[in-house]
């Protein structure tokens, strides 16, 4: 498993559209044969400070399937439009306990 950590940082002025554009990739996403988990959380600190906590089934699910999927280019186009400066960070990390993350059928 593959797992991707997203930190987004909105630009004031563009929420709307970032909700927008987010939700639309978000739905996209968990059809993918190879996204597991694709969860967009808002923290309670910030409104416009976003984390996303995607689960692929492995490396190419996520870097050949995901990223060449065209829901991810329109998320992309909206991400420039909408994100601060800097305000993407991506962390890269694997499961500790992959036994316990459920990959069975997934709710949309």
């Amino acid at each position: 498993m593959f797992v991707v950590i997203v930190t987004l940082r909105v630009r004031p002025g563009r929420l709307d559209e970032f909700l927008a554009g987010i939700q639309a990739n978000a739905r996209a996403s968990r059809r993918e044969p190879g996204c597991l988990r694709f969860d967009v959380l808002r923290t309670a600190e910030d409104p416009y400070e976003f984390v996303l906590y995607e689960i692929y089934r492995d490396e190419a699910a996520f870097y050949r399937e995901h990223r060449s999927a065209p829901h991810y280019a329109a998320w992309k186009a909206v991400a420039a439009e909408c994100l601060a400066e800097g305000g993407h960070v991506n962390r890269f990390c694997a499961p500790a306990f992959p036994d316990g993350i459920p990959d069975g059928p997934r709710s949309h």
